[in-house]
């Protein structure tokens, strides 16, 4: 769990002067424990665990095949070997305890690799702390907490085990997780703060006390850890689905069963070959090959840097309509730096500088200039009114880091690169009251105490909180020239803030609302726009996904860097938070600024009630109601860890792109879901089909019982696990999203099962009738034929290749060969032959049974390749939504 507080360890550096004077410098801030030794640490370690919640219990190969074995589909098969076993048709039994077996190995090995992709993803997202070890502030894994670790908290952070608390300023906890309690409570030192629970205000350190499972979350957690989890909405509607077909295919079967006792067919024999049709004619592999393919798919999107904290989010991703992102770390860098102050006296500088580092150059209109004195004292608020440090270069990165909130650290780096010692001014101002910022009043205040016995007050904040009066005691020219000035800083894409101060006598009654301060100045914090961001704005765009912009900054800002991603021109709207309800914002607006916690919510709901499927971006605390309400919450790695525990998605690059690519692979597992249903259930209707209307041109059985199950064993196996392992569509992110309401054999799937289905039918039944007019073996005909016929559907269903590529999945036509040569040993092999009950064709009977079964996969493939329209592997047109129709009204 990140804990974003401000860094107790010293930085060693240099300071680069205006006049290129360099001198060392320290920067720290307060606070000298030492915490455990990574010795004492690695002991307690071992003796008590690490601080990780039970597990669920790992289930044992029995469990698992005992759980295949309990299928209602597979417990009908095996009641049918009963049934052949009783009649002594022990090649029926054979065949049907085969596919028994091999069933259920396909479907223990897809559901351990589904719990490995998972539990990888678990390690991905494992939680961090921050922890004082050795006497320096390191980030380790949560996991690795043990009693006696020093521990340090702030706003924004989920508390990682039981701690004592030792130092608490103004601190709140959200307890809600353990006790249901909506209402934060506070918490001082000399109390516990619970693991689980999630700091709202203030910052603490604390002793760690209890770890793992005897932790107040570790409790909770141990009675949870062997609760089901609940199936996706994906897998309830593929369950729901099941169920009709199953339905239908018993009643079709039993309508078999009928007509094969009319004509004669021992009971025996046809009460197998029902229960065989049903288990034919219904994909029971299909929930195992869903939940494989979302665990693979959500690993996919792992090594894209997008790690899916849900399964379903990897499902939703794929027809998300609208995102709604924050500007900060998400469509910019993230790395924050002052690039221009203006003074009290109205003087206007800039500041120039590599990232965090604390050198760099003053300049005032183009030239370097000299410190002056009302600079220093500006960049001294900035520093003195703070709570972060800089990380210098280490092993781990060449470049100087921001310890605690980026917006802070750029103040505490424009105050090195102004001269200032951070270490020095902060020792020589000790803090000894303070108002942490206030998402409200949207402002922080500090009090320090001089060296001559009275108090410096600072407060810190949004120029129209800190500007303001009673806080500010200023004539209305100097106010109205700084509040001038804030507007241009804000128009040129700067967050702006604005910093007061006095020297009193005794610290104010009321820390929240001070009066009488003196402006000392403006700082503009400039955030550049990520690299290729405007280039991912238009590629979500042809995705048919509309990009939003939603901040907390100045509208002037948000305007600024809307404009730059092609968001937003002149005469656009710009919906204020701060101005009236932002849900009832036109459908057209595209750029929010200003906007609270709350507002981000009504924003989400009003687009999802005008039919959007709504992705959220964010990193605060703030955010994460907002994360939890849309249909995907994504949080940036870089975040606070509330964040990242109420979202759905974690981006740990903090790109935005990676989410395109999320969506991409949403699709794509979306499609071969599809793609499996499409071939299985063809495959199943023409079973079906042959069987029912086989007797009635005189073809009394067209297929046994063994031979049924032979075809399922070859068709739904192997080849049908390689379909979900197809490449994403040419086109993919060129096409309308699919609406949530869409039934999975939506958008005319139905329709090309049928004409698949029909295809095979009509092969597999003309070919049947030729052999018996010719007086050859008709049901080996059908055998093959059918058998054939449905691996041809396979290749013709495949996604299409790209333009200039190879095909990228070779496993599925190996797994098509290999299907197709067992199919063909069930005539030509006489062992086979004897299980199966068929009869050896000869090598031109097998070349024509071949040439008739590639009929139907050459049809679907030309109708596809030539647009016909019975393929759905070609990118859908852009349709009008309902948003559509919103925006096109309000223009």
């Amino acid at each position: 769990m990140r804990l974003g507080y401000r860094a107790e360890r010293t930085v060693t550096g240099q300071v680069e002067l205006a006049g290129g004077d360099v001198r060392p410098h320290t920067i720290v801030a307060a606070g000298s424990e030492a915490g455990l030794s990574s010795a004492e640490a690695a002991h307690r370690l071992r003796v008590d665990g690490p601080n990780a919640a039970t597990t669920p219990p790992r289930r044992h190969l029995a469990t698992r095949i005992l759980r295949q074995l309990t299928d209602p589909l597979v417990a009908l098969l095996l009641a049918a070997a009963v049934v052949t076993t009783a009649l002594r048709d022990y090649p029926d039994t054979a065949v049907i305890l085969l596919v028994v077996a091999v069933n259920t190995v396909i479907g223990v090995v897809q559901e351990v690799r589904a719990d490995q992709a998972i539990a990888a993803l678990d390690q991905l997202a494992a939680p961090t702390a921050r922890v004082v070890r050795d006497g320096r502030d390191v980030v380790l894994p949560a996991a690795e907490l043990v009693r006696g670790d020093l521990v340090r908290v702030e706003a924004g952070d989920v508390v990682p085990a039981d701690l004592l608390l030792h130092d608490a300023s103004r601190l709140h906890l959200d307890e809600s997780a353990l006790t249901g309690e909506s209402v934060p409570v506070s918490r001082t030192a000399g109390e516990q703060a619970s693991a689980g629970t999630v700091v709202t205000t203030g910052r603490a350190a604390g002793t760690v006390v209890r770890t793992g499972a005897a932790s107040a979350l570790g409790r909770i957690a141990t009675l949870a850890a062997t609760t089901r989890p609940a199936a996706t909405p994906l897998q309830r509607r593929l369950a729901a689905l099941g169920r009709v077909l199953a339905l239908a295919a018993v009643a079709l079967s039993g309508l078999v069963f009928l007509v094969g006792l009319l004509n004669g067919r021992p009971l025996g024999e046809m009460a197998v070959t029902a229960v065989s049709l049903v288990v034919a004619a219904v994909p029971e592999s299909l929930p195992a090959v869903v939940t494989l393919a979302l665990a693979l798919g959500a690993r996919r999107m792992a090594a894209a840097r997008a790690i899916p904290r849900r399964l379903h989010a990897v499902e939703t991703l794929g027809s998300v309509t609208v995102i709604a992102s924050d500007k900060t770390g998400t469509l910019t860098e993230g790395r924050m730096a002052v690039q221009q102050a203006v003074t009290r006296d109205g003087t206007r500088f800039t500041v120039t500088g590599v990232g965090y580092a604390p050198h760099g150059t003053v300049h005032r209109e183009g030239t370097p200039v000299a410190v002056s004195d009302e600079l220093r004292r500006l960049a001294r608020a900035g520093l003195l009114c703070n709570d972060a440090a800089l990380a210098p270069p280490d092993e781990q990165r060449s470049w100087w880091g921001a310890v605690g909130d980026p917006l802070e650290a750029a103040l505490v780096a424009f105050g090195a690169r102004c001269g200032l010692d951070p270490q020095t001014t902060r020792d020589a101002w000790p803090r000894i009251a303070e108002h942490p910022f206030d998402q409200q009043l949207r402002r922080m205040t500090t009090v320090h105490r001089t060296c001559d016995g009275r108090y410096l007050v600072v407060c810190k904040g949004a120029p129209e909180s800190v500007l303001a009066a009673p806080l500010l005691d200023a004539d209305v020219a100097e106010r109205e020239e700084l509040v001038a000035a804030a507007h241009r800083m804000a128009g040129a894409g700067l967050r702006v803030l604005a910093l007061a101060a006095a020297l009193v006598e005794q610290p104010p009654a009321d820390l929240a609302h001070p009066e009488g301060l003196r402006p000392v100045g403006l700082v503009g914090v400039g955030d550049p726009l990520r690299a290729g961001a405007p280039e991912i704005a238009d590629g979500l765009a042809d995705a048919g996904v509309r990009l939003m912009l939603v901040t907390g900054d100045h509208p002037a800002t948000a305007a600024a860097i809307a404009g730059e991603l092609g968001l937003w021109t002149e005469g656009d709207p710009v919906v204020r938070g701060d101005d009236g309800d932002p849900a009832q914002a036109p459908a057209v607006a595209r750029v929010f600024a200003r906007t609270q916690p709350e507002q981000k919510l009504d924003i989400i709901a009003g687009l999802q009630s005008r039919g959007h499927v709504v992705a959220m971006t964010g990193d605060g605390v703030n955010d994460a109601p907002a994360l939890r309400r849309a249909d995907i919450g994504v949080a940036m790695g870089g975040g606070t860890e509330v964040a990242r525990q109420a979202a759905d998605l974690v981006l740990v690059d903090d790109d935005l792109s990676t989410v395109a690519t999320a969506i991409g692979e949403g699709r794509r597992i979306y499609d071969n879901i599809r793609r499996f249903l499409r071939y299985a259930l063809s495959g199943g209707v023409a079973e079906i089909v042959v069987m029912l209307l086989g007797p009635v041109f005189g073809l009394p059985v067209p297929l046994l019982p063994a031979q049924i199950l032979w075809i399922n064993l070859l068709t739904h196996g192997v080849p049908g696990v390689a379909l979900g392992a197809e490449p994403a569509e040419p086109g993919t992110l060129r096409r309308t999203p699919r609406s949530p309401q869409e039934s999975v054999l939506g958008a005319g799937l139905g329709r090309q099962i049928l004409i698949g289905g029909a295809l095979i039918s009509a092969v597999t039944l003309g070919a049947g009738l030729l052999a018996a007019r010719w007086d050859r073996p008709w049901q080996s005909v059908i055998f093959v034929v059918l058998g054939l016929a449905q691996l041809g559907v396979a290749l013709a269903v495949r996604a299409p290749r790209q333009s200039g590529h190879r095909w990228r999945n070779p496993a599925l036509p190996l797994a098509v060969a290999a299907s197709a040569l067992l199919q063909v040993a069930g005539v030509v092999l006489a062992p086979l032959r004897d299980l199966l009950g068929t009869e050896a064709l000869g090598v031109g009977e097998l070349l024509a049974c071949a040439a008739v079964s590639v009929l139907p996969g050459l049809v679907l493939w030309s109708a596809r390749r030539f647009g016909a329209g019975t393929g759905d592997a070609r990118p859908r047109q852009r349709r009008v939504s309902q948003a559509d129709n919103d925006t096109k009204e309000e223009m």
